[in-house]
């Protein structure tokens, strides 16, 4: 994998997680499959709607996929749910090393910040389980905004660049789906799209 890294001196990195520093996804798309399924799913589910929503917040990805499906669904019952799958699944987690190297060699000189659609009970598990939770001193998660303003709203990049106290125009975002790479650039960042998939 190359990542095409824009020339320039940036102020602050931001990374997306599931998908762009570790490979995550296709254990997502298991623990969705099942939680679906035990919905009520009948069909085969779409593992490409599912990478198409890649960086949406969980819960707004739960109603996407009760719409999509036409399922009843109790979303909080149903993200509860995929989340206690994916934990259980957490040890076949593993990083996107040329991601993950990146990471490292900057965060000797620069600040660093993840910014994800998954929420704190998925995020800080996988950072530990990848040994990356003390690289990054701030972990912005959809919780961290109000509803509705995860990606591909700009709001958590945002967050993270005040976060790290540094502006927004100055941040350089890697991510790997459509929803992250509008938010970062919503919030006049710029990004190295990770190909993940």
């Amino acid at each position: 994998m190359r990542l095409d890294i824009p020339a320039g001196d940036f102020a602050a990195y931001l990374f997306d997680l599931d998908g762009t520093l570790i490979d995550s996804m296709p254990v997502h798309l298991r623990a969705w499959t099942m939680a679906m399924e035990h919905a009520g799913l009948r069909v085969p589910f779409d593992a490409d709607y599912f990478y198409a929503l890649g960086g949406v917040p969980t819960f707004e990805s739960a109603v996407l996929y009760g719409d999509h499906y036409g399922l009843a669904l109790d979303p909080r019952h149903v993200v509860e749910e995929k989340e206690q799958l994916y934990l259980q699944l957490l040890h076949e987690v593993r990083l996107i090393e040329p991601v993950a190297r990146f990471a490292r060699h900057i965060a000797v000189t620069k600040p660093v910040a993840i910014v994800t659609g998954g929420g704190p009970e998925i995020a800080y598990p996988a950072l530990d389980a990848t040994g990356l939770r003390d690289l990054f001193p701030v972990v912005v998660t959809p919780e961290d905004v109000p509803p509705g303003r995860g990606k591909p709203a700009p709001d958590m990049f945002l967050l993270a660049a005040e976060r790290l106290g540094v502006p927004a125009s100055q941040c350089l975002v890697f991510e790997d789906a459509t929803p992250g790479v509008e938010a970062a650039k919503a919030a006049g960042m710029q990004v190295v799209r990770v190909a993940s998939r």
